[in-house]
């Protein structure tokens, strides 16, 4: 049995493949297209997983879609119904596209594939439709290494559901209980998102970033929770939320906002986008974070509540809120927690994969309780050996092949350098995260490190902080945690002893941003917190050998690890999206496979 799930038409675009019940390929849209957050039909996505599997398209029995578009539909009809004539101008925008492919997906879906290659059989292959919510839902549970868990989607919206509990057990996900649109904690954030001066879908993470400059205690805080909690959302015991109508203009409209009130009500204008960042933006980052953390541990305890399991699945959006997914696994609530790496509309394509083969082929999981199923999230793409060498020579690009411990030494000695290395190995990571595949690697120890890359390489917003990738022994030793963290979901905060105290300057956040906090300065945030990414030698035996090497010579087993990509650009992924970035950059040398090609 070969399925292929399918995400697309709005963000994230994907594909993924499940063959006879196992994880084989998935790959976002933008790393092909190398248009970011691409949203066009994955069809370079599909002829990936096709050709790592060797298949055919006439080997596929289903494709599938992850959300059901009459339903959508619906859900949009009745919105502009009820607040007519107030969404006129966005209906007009937004009904052509709907009548001209995402309402009659199932033809639109044919009408490509065809145009891939016209001798896929119809009467063999079917296409099929998740609902969003069972796709985020199946994209977790499926792959994760329990046999039941309750499971908690939360996104801005799908078709009807921003936010869900479901039941997993065994082959079977029921949903228990739903929240609805417009209600939706997703959404909540994306308008504070907005305000702030970031873009929506896109720029969460970095309000997410922004929070830790401001302390929980501080009076504008407060005040801006208070605010929050007593004019524009109401939260329930159980999690679920109202959201005040009058704020905001999503449902009727191509904005998140109505602007002028939540001026009023902040007391405060509408961050622009090349706006200094000012105390009073990380302050009301923090409130809005602290409100998130909130919802999302009230959640959970109604998850286990209604499902008496202590496992717990997280999955969509708002599941890559990592410092929330922190505080909730230190909450202690649940004795397991996994979250889907790639908890996004992407990983979409692949919950949607596995629910048909689970749910509609009735076909049981390979289930194993050592390990989830995502492959380490290496995924993506390879390249041969003689692909990378003849790409570099097309390049005119000196280069020196190493042996694997060569390669080893020569990238510590380069790292101890204080070198900046562009990291290039095996195959592509599936998701937002770069997990030692497609990285940038260097020094935590240096304190110009996070400064260096911020603006000589990522070309980014300055006050954004930078993960470590570390062995797993190092995660107990400097965080006090046992647990995995494999794939980058978790914040926590490091240890007492390796802190530094410093003042918190509220006039710089870029002064305060490059003070050394910790006796590894380059990934410790303004909190001393960290998002935190655990190696050992099964789950990367290169990365486990090189921060092994590290540490003999360092102390620590510590990396940076951040994502081999300059802003607002996708993640590389060929061998010549490799080679472009560290020539365009200050990236000092740049490591493909085992060939070294210093600048």
């Amino acid at each position: 049995m070969n399925i292929i799930g399918i995400s697309s038409y709005y963000h994230d675009a994907a594909a993924a493949l499940i063959a006879d019940g196992n994880v084989i390929a998935a790959a976002q849209e933008e790393r092909f297209s190398r248009i970011k957050s691409d949203s066009s039909f994955p069809i370079h996505s599909i002829d990936y997983c096709l050709k790592e599997a060797g298949l055919k398209l006439t080997d596929i029995d289903a494709f599938v879609f992850y959300e059901k578009p009459f339903l959508k539909f619906e859900r949009l009809i009745e919105t502009y119904f009820y607040l007519a004539p107030s969404g006129f101008i966005s209906f007009v925008k937004s009904i052509p596209s709907w009548l001209k492919e995402k309402l009659f997906l199932k033809n639109e879906i044919k009408k490509h594939l065809k145009a891939y290659d016209s001798n896929c059989n119809w009467t063999k292959t079917k296409i099929l439709f998740s609902s969003h919510h069972l796709s985020h839902a199946a994209s977790a549970f499926f792959v994760s290494n329990f046999n039941n868990s309750a499971i908690l989607t939360i996104d801005g919206v799908g078709e009807w559901a921003t936010s869900s509990i479901a039941l997993g057990q065994d082959n079977k996900i029921t949903t228990l209980l739903e929240m609805r649109f417009p209600n939706s904690v997703g959404l909540l954030y994306s308008s504070f998102t907005y305000f702030l001066g970031f873009e929506v879908n896109n720029g969460e993470y970095k309000v997410m970033g922004l929070a830790p400059f401001a302390e929980d205690e501080d009076e504008q805080v407060i005040g801006f929770k208070r605010i929050i909690t007593s004019n524009i959302v109401k939260i329930f015991e159980d999690g679920s939320i109202e959201l005040n109508p009058f704020y905001f203009k999503y449902a009727s409209s191509l904005k998140m906002i109505h602007e002028k009130r939540f001026e009023l009500l902040l007391g405060i204008k509408k961050r622009r986008t090349n706006d200094a960042i000012l105390k009073v933006h990380y302050c009301l980052a923090k409130a809005l974070q602290l409100v998130l953390e909130d919802i999302l541990i009230k959640m959970a305890i109604k998850a286990k509540q209604i499902t008496g399991s202590n496992n717990l699945c997280l999955a969509g959006g708002v599941a890559l809120n990592c410092v929330a997914n922190g505080k909730l696994l230190e909450s202690n609530e649940f004795d397991n927690i996994y979250v889907q790496p790639a908890a996004g509309d992407a990983g979409g394509a692949l919950g949607a994969a596995l629910s048909a083969h689970h749910m509609y082929y009735h076909i049981p999981r390979k289930y194993n309780a050592s390990f989830d199923l995502m492959l380490g999230c290496k995924l993506g793409p390879s390249f041969a050996l003689l692909t990378i060498e003849n790409a570099l020579k097309r390049c005119n690009l000196s280069y020196k092949k190493l042996s694997e411990n060569e390669l080893i030494q020569k990238t510590n000695d380069l790292l101890i350098n204080g070198n900046i290395i562009g990291w290039y190995q095996g195959r592509m990571e599936f998701g937002p995260r770069a997990l030692g595949s497609r990285s940038i690697i260097a020094n935590p120890l240096m304190p110009n490190t996070l400064s260096d890359l911020n603006i000589k390489v990522k070309k980014r917003e300055g006050f954004r902080p930078f993960a470590p990738i570390m062995l797993k022994e190092e995660f107990e030793r400097l965080f006090g945690q046992k647990h995995d963290s494999i794939y980058m979901l978790f914040v926590h905060k490091i240890l007492p002893k390796y802190r530094i105290k410093v003042p918190l300057y509220d006039d710089d956040i870029y002064r305060t941003v490059n003070l050394a906090r910790s006796v590894l300065p380059a990934i410790t945030h303004v909190d001393y917190s960290s998002r935190i990414q655990t190696v050992t030698e099964s789950t990367n035996k290169l990365m486990y050998q090189l921060l092994v090497e590290f540490k003999k010579r360092t102390g620590f087993g510590v990396l940076v690890n951040t994502s081999f990509n300059i802003k607002d650009e996708p993640i590389v992924c060929t061998p010549e999206d490799a080679i472009n970035c560290f020539l365009n950059t200050n990236i000092d040398a740049l490591i493909i496979e085992n060939y070294l090609i210093i600048k």
